[in-house]
């Protein structure tokens, strides 16, 4: 599933944001496509524009509510009209992300071949400043599992690995997420994984070989014109 919404605070209007003549959720969509592992592709979205450009590109969609406070909680809205079995696997893959590995995209699903995981995500060695807020970071222990993720630089002189916008939940699980109180630190590093651990839930991280960058602002778009430019 690829939530997407219309009222982005710094770029508004995003997922139509145009990428060299298509819409950003476009190439979200095809990127998703090309992964070995997904066998169907839903828009979930809270806007008509967003729910036709989603539509053109051959994905599924699914207009949901506009007052959800994660992508996440968006996809879980979704799965509630779905007649889903509690192990079965649902991805989101977020759409500011146009770059994507559909290669970091099995490889998060490859996690889920465990049935003792309930939710998986993915990360990559940082290259960059680690101190920007916008990258954020994650510690895991020794068995891949993650310890905590922050927009601080951890862990204190590295080594730092970036989170990217992957999650794979079982359906069970992700029902769980969207029904738990939001906790301190998810409110004060405004990330919605830090719910599952601050509830005891534990994540999965697969190994991604490098991050590209999503978009979040006007400056994030022209990189991402460029490096599709430059044949990404």
């Amino acid at each position: 599933m690829i939530p997407c919404r219309h009222a982005a605070g710094r770029l508004p209007g995003k997922p139509l944001a145009d990428i060299h003549g298509r819409p950003m959720v476009a190439w979200v969509v095809d990127r998703a496509r090309s992964a070995q592992r997904v066998s169907r592709i839903i828009v979930a979205t809270d806007h008509d524009g967003i729910a036709a450009a989603a539509h053109t590109a051959g994905a599924e969609v699914m207009l949901t509510r506009s007052d959800h406070q994660t992508g996440s909680d968006r996809v879980a809205e979704v799965l509630t009209r779905l007649a889903l079995p509690d192990d079965d696997v649902i991805i989101n893959v977020q759409g500011d992300e146009p770059l994507v590995d559909p290669a970091d995209i099995d490889a998060v699903l490859a996690c889920m071949d465990d049935p003792a995981v309930q939710v998986a995500t993915a990360a990559a060695p940082l290259d960059g400043d680690p101190s920007d807020p916008a990258r954020v970071k994650v510690v895991f222990d020794l068995h891949g599992r993650a310890l905590y993720f922050s927009r601080a630089p951890v862990p204190h002189g590295g080594p730092f690995h970036v989170h990217l916008g992957l999650y794979a939940f079982r359906a069970a699980a992700l029902l769980r997420f969207a029904a738990l109180p939001r906790g301190a630190a998810e409110q004060q590093e405004r990330l919605e994984q830090l719910r599952l651990l601050e509830h005891g839930i534990p994540i999965q991280v697969a190994s991604a070989r490098r991050h590209l960058p999503s978009v979040d602002t006007p400056e994030d778009l022209d990189r991402v014109r460029a490096i599709l430019a430059a044949g990404a």
